[in-house]
C-alpha cells in the first residue's frame, strides 16, 4: 500500500467501532469504484446510516435519507457485472433497484459468502481491514433489515485525501 496508485485505490471509512479500509476494485468496476472515490471526496458519506443490515447477510449505506430509496445527485450507473470476482465475506457491492442500471450511492458490504449474488451485482471493492468493526454493526429487524435508531458512518474518505 505504498504507492500512490495503491492509494488511490483505498476508502478510509469511519464507523462507531472503528477504521474500516476499502480496496476499490477498479479493474472490474471502473464506474463504480470512481462513484465512491468521487463521493467519498466530496464527504457525501460523512454521517449516513447503515439503514438495511441483515445478519449473516450484508450491511447497507449510502443513503443519506435513510430510506432505502436515496442517493446521489449524479446518474445512475451502468451495470458492471463480472464473473472474475464472487460476493464472499467482506466484498463491497453496489446496492441497486431491479434495474441493473441503478446504481448510484447506496453499497453494501457482506458478513458471509452470497453466491446467490454473483454475476449479479456491481463487486466495487474489498474491505481489508476493519471487519471486525463492520461485525458490530446494529442489526435491523425483520426480512426486509430495516434499522431502527441505525449506526452511521462517521465520516468516509480516499485514502489519497487523509494528508492533503
Amino acid at each position: 500500500m505504498s504507492t500512490e496508485t495503491d492509494k488511490n485505490d483505498l476508502i478510509y471509512m469511519d464507523v462507531p467501532e472503528g477504521r474500516v479500509v476499502i480496496r476499490l476494485r477498479p479493474d472490474i468496476a471502473p464506474l463504480a469504484a470512481e462513484r465512491l472515490r468521487t463521493l467519498s471526496a466530496e464527504g457525501f458519506y460523512d454521517n449516513v446510516p447503515f439503514h438495511r443490515v441483515i445478519s449473516g447477510f450484508m450491511a447497507q449505506a449510502g443513503d443519506p435519507t435513510g430510506t432505502g430509496s436515496g442517493g446521489s445527485e449524479l446518474p445512475d450507473l451502468k451495470s458492471e457485472f463480472t464473473r472474475e470476482a464472487k460476493f464472499l465475506r467482506g466484498t463491497v457491492g453496489m446496492a441497486r433497484t431491479s434495474d441493473p442500471n441503478s446504481a448510484n450511492s447506496q453499497f453494501f458490504i457482506m458478513f458471509e459468502p452470497s453466491p446467490h449474488l454473483d454475476g449479479q451485482y456491481t463487486i466495487v471493492g474489498d474491505v481489508i481491514e476493519g471487519m471486525e468493526h463492520i461485525d458490530k454493526i446494529k442489526r435491523g429487524a425483520g426480512g426486509s433489515g430495516m434499522v431502527r435508531e441505525p449506526d452511521r458512518i462517521a465520516r468516509m474518505r480516499p485514502a489519497s485525501a487523509e494528508n492533503a
